[in-house]
């Protein structure tokens, strides 16, 4: 087994920089640049770039070059290689939606953090074997939701998580009321639509009111 790298940047760290992480699933690269903007004027600050579309890494480099105050990483990253693409790039960080011994490995070897997906007590020991402490908790809703994470709580009482998978504006604020939850993952903030129109200032007041009504 291989010992965790000594990362610049700590997953914690990362995660505790705002209470929300928008899921962005950018379809077209003029739409990357203002998205990002319109989420940080509205006071989230970490970002990930799903690796659902072909723009994807593209979308990062951009971000990451004009959007100073963001901090952005790549999501539903399943493989080595993809990790060394997106670092190129320029993300900061890297989310699974699961974990594997390979990803994890090489996550090791990589220059940026990694937070693997769980979604069960047998996947979170796995991670724990190779000294991850920070994990994605997916599908959160459909893998039992708050009570999931409050039942993780006892037997793992020093693991962080930030649940994604069925958090709406409806229930986040339920998840980050855990003490093991450091922040959660959404798309509610950045809607398809309001980024397909080009909605900017609608995204912006969703981002602005998630933040404000997290408790944080």
């Amino acid at each position: 087994m291989e010992s965790v790298r000594k990362w610049r940047t700590q997953p914690g760290e990362i995660l505790r920089r705002g209470p929300v992480v928008p899921v962005m699933v950018v379809q077209e690269m003029e739409q990357a640049v203002p998205l990002a903007r319109a989420l940080v004027a509205g006071g989230i600050r970490v970002l990930e770039i799903t690796l659902r579309t072909p723009a994807a890494v593209e979308a990062i480099g951009a971000i990451a070059r004009e959007v100073p105050d963001a901090t952005v990483g790549a999501g539903t990253v399943t493989r080595g290689e993809e990790l060394e693409a997106v670092a190129a790039a320029g993300a900061v960080f890297a989310i699974s939606p699961g974990l594997t011994p390979d990803l994890l490995d090489a996550a090791n070897r990589g220059p940026i953090p990694l937070i693997p997906g769980i979604a069960t007590v047998s996947e979170l020991m796995t991670g724990l074997a190779r000294g991850y402490d920070h994990f994605k908790f997916f599908p959160a809703g459909p893998a039992g939701g708050v009570r999931m994470l409050q039942a993780f709580a006892g037997p793992f009482p020093r693991v962080t998580f930030c649940p994604t998978g069925g958090i709406s504006a409806d229930n986040y604020r339920d998840y980050l009321a855990l003490p093991n939850v450091a922040c959660v993952g959404g798309s509610w903030v950045a809607p398809q639509t309001a980024v397909d129109q080009g909605d900017w200032a609608r995204i912006t007041a969703l981002a602005r009111e998630a933040v404000a009504q997290s408790g944080r």
